[in-house]
């Protein structure tokens, strides 16, 4: 027998959860939910950290966490703050008891384990955060700079450069700074003209809003939510990943329908748990992270990491936003997992601190992970798909005004992307082979390169067993009915793209590559003898067709009669939740006409030895075109969009 426990700001923890006598505290339902419960929050603001205690048993026997119908719900991971003493000017302190924190103090614990970056002499920034009516602040490195906040400097591949904030206006800095004492946290913030003790002022208490602080509690749904205000770590690939949000190395939970904001560094954690490795290369500083990234794996498949215990999440409809490391993030944990129809944005845009891990979407092994119809923009990177991108499939997404759209790392595939917008002048970025781009708009870069010292592992299709592992020599990819426009190179990457390799636009970046795996073969035999020294300089074969390239970009040199234009224009706007594509072809462009693609007509992946499947390993189907039109027979432009066409148009996208 189900049950449905209600939970509201009227209630009480004594009382029995009914819709006429609810809990107070979603604490105190999750404490009796069992498997095919519900429980019913109410509106109103919850403080708390919910750690449930039970999963469901299967997909039809879940426990559902869900806000009342109709009703505003938010849980946030912070307490307000009040009775502000003002210390000259417009800064103010508190003296915050550390019993408030417990056994987690935020402004004691810093951003930091691998693949974090500071610079030279650069101060530690903490989890720690204060809000002004909602509005996070910058933390300071003195009591000093909250007078007068300078502009900060730091060091990125030994590039220089000045950051601006971009959430907060040069004109006005809100930062704040503290100090950690053995009894009390004492906080001093620059509210400018804003009087603390009138405005609502938060600070960050609680590491996460919805988390179970154990692994394999599966099948819960959280759906319908504000989530808000979490001092959640950094979350690296080899490493503990908690997030605002997340299921905590489990399977099949549902996210959806949720707002979810200001996570110290992750939104949503789809990720690897401690026992697997945490942090040891900086801790230890023995080994690079990369070895222990690689260690990790195989540690996960002894404790059990296969489709029957982990992953298989479903992230959906969501609205996710000022994060400062990821909205999404996952390694391991996120395999065979759905992330649809969400709107992700300002993603790493306030540059507190600076790693390798960032992105609007970031997964490690996203072994049969779709990622589809989701709007991203305004991020430091897009979507970041970083090792062992196998049967992944990110189909009708579109990606506009990021620092960079996709970035697919150190992965042998197969894996496809199709009908998307790349509309950010650095589009694509490939240190991987064995990729499929179908019916594509790119309006943007495209920047190839082979990764030779770092091999990563590839597994048996659709299975988390490992098949074997291998470095990265660019290529063995597809590039069919794809529409590139312009692009220029030195803006979309700046000076830190000095000494790697060139960012060029169309598929130019492969010039000099085989056509075919004959031709692949022939230049493999034309080698001296031997086994793998022979295999080393030799690039793999790519294979193109049914191109459009206009307005400067330009075609690989293996191309087969790819339509070139000297003109043609596309661009994105926004307008709060509708996207538009503005467009202005020439008449050539009609001239491309294709068929639907389907896995049957991709070239089976070399290194993984797999084909473009679906996950129930028939042929990978593309039927559907960036906005839901079907595409089952007949003949199509190139580009994602089945009405396109030559002349002017605005067509919404979203």
């Amino acid at each position: 027998m189900t049950s449905v426990f209600h939970v509201a700001t009227t209630g009480s923890d004594a009382a029995p959860g009914s819709a006429d006598q609810p809990f107070r505290t979603i604490n105190r339902a999750a404490a009796q939910a069992a498997a095919g419960d519900t429980v019913v929050v109410h509106a109103g603001e919850y403080r708390e950290w919910v750690k449930p205690r039970r999963g469901g048993l299967s997909d039809t026997r879940r426990i559902t966490y869900q806000a009342a119908e109709g009703e505003h719900v938010v849980i946030k991971g912070s307490e307000r703050v009040t009775g502000w003493e003002n210390d000259g000017g417009t800064v103010w302190k508190a003296s915050i008891p550390n019993v408030v924190f417990g056994d987690f103090n935020p402004y004691a614990e810093e951003v930091g384990g691998d693949w974090v970056v500071y610079g030279k002499d650069a101060p530690r920034k903490h989890l720690g955060d204060v809000y002004l009516d909602g509005v996070s602040f910058y933390e300071a490195g003195s009591r000093a700079e909250l007078d007068e906040p300078p502009l900060r400097t730091e060091v990125v591949d030994n590039w220089t450069r000045t950051v601006t904030p971009i959430r907060n206006s040069s004109q006005t800095r809100y930062v704040w700074f503290a100090e950690v004492g053995e009894e009390s946290t004492t906080i001093w913030a620059n509210f400018h003209d804003a009087d603390p003790n009138v405005a609502l002022v938060e600070i960050n208490v609680r590491r996460s809003v919805f988390y179970p602080v154990v692994p394999h509690l599966d099948y819960i749904t959280v759906r319908g939510f504000e989530l808000a205000q979490a001092a959640c770590p950094w979350t690296p690939p080899t490493a503990d990943q908690p997030g605002l949000i997340g299921p905590n190395w489990s399977k099949g939970w549902i996210i959806e329908d949720n707002v979810i904001h200001d996570a110290k560094c992750s939104a949503i954690s789809i990720g690897k748990e401690a026992s697997t490795g945490h942090n040891y290369a900086t801790e230890r500083g023995d080994k690079p992270g990369y070895q222990y990234q690689l260690e990790s794996v195989f540690s996960a498949r002894q404790i059990g990491w296969d489709k029957e215990h982990i992953g298989s999440h479903v992230i959906r409809r969501n609205t996710i936003y000022d994060c400062g490391q990821n909205g999404i993030v996952g390694h391991l944990g996120c395999v065979f997992s759905t992330i649809e129809d969400n709107h992700i944005y300002n993603i790493a845009l306030k540059r507190e601190f600076y790693g390798y891990e960032i992105g609007g979407i970031k997964l490690h092994a996203a072994i049969d992970v779709e990622i589809r119809h989701n709007r991203i923009h305004d991020c430091s990177l897009g979507v970041w798909l970083d090792w062992e991108t196998q049967g992944t499939r990110i189909s009708r997404n579109v990606l506009y005004n990021n620092s960079r759209d996709i970035f697919i790392e150190v992965s042998h595939g197969p894996y496809l992307v199709e009908h998307n917008v790349f509309a950010s002048p650095a589009a694509i970025e490939l240190f991987s082979q064995g990729g499929a781009f179908v019916n594509n708009l790119i309006a943007g870069t495209v920047r190839v390169e082979a990764v030779m010292d770092r091999a990563t592992p590839y597994h048996r299709p659709h299975s988390t067993q490992v098949a074997g592992y291998a470095y990265i020599r660019a290529g063995d990819d597809r590039w069919i009915g794809n529409l590139f426009v312009g692009g220029d190179p030195v803006s979309a990457y700046g000076p830190e793209a000095e000494g790697k390799a060139p960012a060029l636009t169309g598929t130019s970046s492969y010039d000099g590559y085989p056509v075919s795996f004959d031709d692949y073969r022939s230049r493999i035999e034309a080698q001296p003898p031997g086994d793998h020294q022979r295999y080393l300089t030799v690039e793999q074969a790519v294979w193109t067709r049914a191109n459009v390239f206009a307005a400067g970009a330009r075609p690989f040199d293996g191309e087969v009669d790819p339509l070139v234009v000297p003109s043609g224009m596309v661009a994105v706007t926004d307008e709060g939740d509708t996207v538009h594509l503005v467009t202005d072809l020439p008449a050539e462009f009609d001239s491309v006409r294709l068929g639907p693609v389907s896995g049957r007509d991709l070239e089976r992946v070399r290194f993984a030895d797999a084909e473009f499947e679906e996950r129930d390993g028939t042929p990978a189907v593309m039927a559907a075109d960036l906005v839901g039109t079907p595409k089952l027979s007949g003949d199509f432009p190139a580009g994602p969009l089945t009405t396109l066409a030559s002349g002017q148009s605005t067509t919404r996208i979203w």
